[in-house]
């Protein structure tokens, strides 16, 4: 098993192959949830600690609901962290570490696993081409895999309904990158200047739910911030509510009507339908 980094052979330190007995094989985890305030990771070692953005200057929403406007969403300009690194990154040349291990298998074969590990660069890391090629007598030509490690750029955000009412369900989701993006990104979703619908400080995950969204949410902005070992990127989109026909509107209706009388004449419309459903 050779492994290769943009094409050129890599001299890695042996590691002895762990005992019989020892717990299974498995890749540890290149992210969590330890952050800090320098956007990048205190050690940048296959689970690295990737850091959050600056936060995005609040802008005071608009009030009221938005009667004439067309558009759900403001298209606002992605901000890219991923670049600003603190003085302990060094240029180094990285030291890599190869194990290689074997394992019988009940049907009678033996399962060979290679595993390089090293501390990650952002610097040098980002966009670089890992390969890793095996060959055995039993192949007539060598077998070949490769990655490219690459932080996260321009998420692509979309948000269901087009056209959001008082009421609502709102999906916001992050449908892909302009990238191809490995390591796989963690998602944390926050509300500039306040907390998330359900009170929380933040949401991870790839889609962001806001149930049964009231007026009061017209204006408000969301971010999504992306991370990986090899940087973060942050991308915002403004929430439109407009007005719900459905829903009375209460004291400030036009009419002047009370919350109480608006609520009975929606009851009682909805009896009538439901009558002449019967007939």
């Amino acid at each position: 098993v050779y492994f290769k980094r943009d094409g050129e052979p890599i001299e890695a330190t042996p590691l002895p192959e762990p005992p019989a007995g020892a717990s299974s094989w498995a890749p540890r985890s290149l992210l969590h949830r330890d952050l800090d305030d320098t956007k990048v990771p205190k050690s940048l070692a296959a689970d690295g600690e990737p850091g959050m953005g600056n936060p995005f200057p609040t802008a005071d929403p608009p009030r009221g609901l938005a009667a004439e406007r067309d558009a759900v969403t403001e298209s606002i300009p992605e901000t890219v962290v991923s670049r600003e690194f603190p003085r302990w990154v060094h240029m180094a040349e990285p030291i890599y570490y190869f194990r290689h291990t074997h394992a019988p298998v009940s049907d009678g074969t033996v399962e060979a696993r290679a595993t390089l590990t090293w501390t990650l660069n952002p610097q040098i890391d980002n966009e670089a081409l890992f390969s890793c090629e095996v060959k055995h007598p039993a192949l007539s030509m060598p077998m070949q895999s490769e990655v490219t490690l690459v932080a996260p750029k321009g998420p692509k955000i979309t948000m269901t309904p087009t056209r959001a009412r008082v009421g609502d369900t709102v999906r916001i989701l992050v449908q892909g990158f302009q990238n191809e993006v490995f390591p796989e990104p963690l998602f944390t979703w926050t509300r500039v200047g306040s907390r998330l619908l359900d009170g929380s400080a933040e949401h991870d995950g790839k889609e962001l739910v806001l149930e049964r969204v009231p007026a009061e949410l017209n204006g408000s902005m969301y971010r999504c911030t992306a991370q990986n070992p090899l940087g973060s990127t942050d991308t915002h989109t403004r929430l439109i509510v407009f007005e719900n026909p459905n829903i009375p509107r209460g004291p400030e209706d036009s009419n002047g009507s009370l919350p109480g009388h608006c609520g009975f004449r929606f009851i009682l419309a909805l009896t009538l339908t439901v009558i002449l459903e019967l007939t």
